[in-house]
């Protein structure tokens, strides 16, 4: 009897350890296959490590070889130049580019749906995307211009000026209105060039209400004033509403804002198209798209309205490298 307890215990203390290790070793495969993301070891799959915006979902994750995904600020499509310059860039290349246009450019980096993007230097999200180490360095491309705005009659007579600072100074020595612009960067500007201008006892003749953007641009053609603004938006705020003003256009660093180009981090955000993209970024700053971005003019200005800045990256980022 006691053998025969004796052997129903240990059948049982057996049983009872197979089946604790047989969960154990089901509990540790099922960890190593989340782990692997339900691959072999031989390969893995990459999650993006970036914050993406409510509503967004991350992109395929195999790249379309044959497509590169630009996203791009307006300007320069507003301008006239984008569509321009991806047009050789495909019939040079092959590839065909699909454009997003927007403000939330890295916002739709990040959620897997560009592979390269056009921006500001100081676009609002560009510094968290690079330093989150979600896109490749930057390369500088070309700078876009601001503009002063000139009422009719141009009461202060800076058509003839070609440096911003004297334009400024003889608005100011005119008591002719001038409209600050409240929108980012225009109030900077306005700052900078009344501090050149010597520091003019502020009357009067300056004007700043917090007004931004088409609003301001109203109350300039109200008051027979001059304000500033990016040339590409007051051009197309100008075809909405005519406003007897006209802007022009300096070639002066102080009104120009550096734009570039940033690849997507392939090892951060999954999807891809690394040497498309590094193709049209290469392409952008070669000597004869430089030449061409320096050629180019928007109808009825005779001032280039965007300049090209690719000598500003180093020279191993230039083609042909040192």
């Amino acid at each position: 009897m006691s053998n025969s307890y004796g052997s129903s215990f240990h059948n049982q203390h057996i049983g009872r350890r197979g089946a604790l290790l047989l969960v154990m070793a089901l509990g540790v495969g099922a960890l190593l296959l989340a782990c692997s993301g339900g691959k072999g070891s031989g390969s893995s799959s990459a999650v993006p490590t970036g914050t993406l915006a409510p509503g967004l979902e991350v992109a395929k994750t195999e790249p379309n070889t044959s497509v590169v995904r630009l996203a791009s600020v307006k300007t320069i499509k507003d301008g006239g130049l984008l569509d321009e310059l991806l047009s050789e860039f495909q019939k040079q290349s092959g590839y065909t580019v699909e454009v997003y246009i927007g403000e939330d450019i890295y916002e739709q980096a990040r959620a897997g749906k560009a592979d390269i993007v056009f921006s500001h230097l100081g676009h609002h999200d560009a510094q968290a995307f690079l330093t989150e180490g979600l896109g490749e360095w930057p390369h500088t491309v070309l700078f876009n211009e601001t503009a002063l705005i000139v009422p009719t009659g141009d009461p202060a007579h800076i058509l003839d000026v070609t440096d911003p600072v004297e334009a400024f100074r003889r608005i100011a020595q005119t008591q002719s209105p001038f409209i600050v612009n409240d929108i980012e960067g225009q109030r900077y500007v306005a700052e900078t060039l009344w501090i050149a201008a010597g520091k003019p006892e502020r009357g009067g003749w300056y004007i700043d209400t917090g007004v931004r953007g088409n609003e301001a641009m109203r109350l300039a053609a109200e008051r027979g004033g001059y304000s500033l603004w990016g040339v590409t938006p007051f051009l197309v705020a100008q075809k909405q509403q005519r406003l007897g003003l006209r802007p022009l256009v300096l070639n002066d660093a102080l009104v120009q804002r550096i734009m570039v180009t940033v690849v997507v981090n392939p090892d951060k955000i999954p999807g891809t198209n690394v040497a498309g993209a590094r193709a049209l970024q290469e392409y952008l700053v070669t000597p004869a798209t430089q030449a061409r971005i320096r050629a180019f003019r928007y109808p009825g200005i005779d001032q280039p309205i965007f300049w090209p800045a690719g000598r500003n990256n180093s020279g191993a980022n230039l083609p042909g490298g040192e």
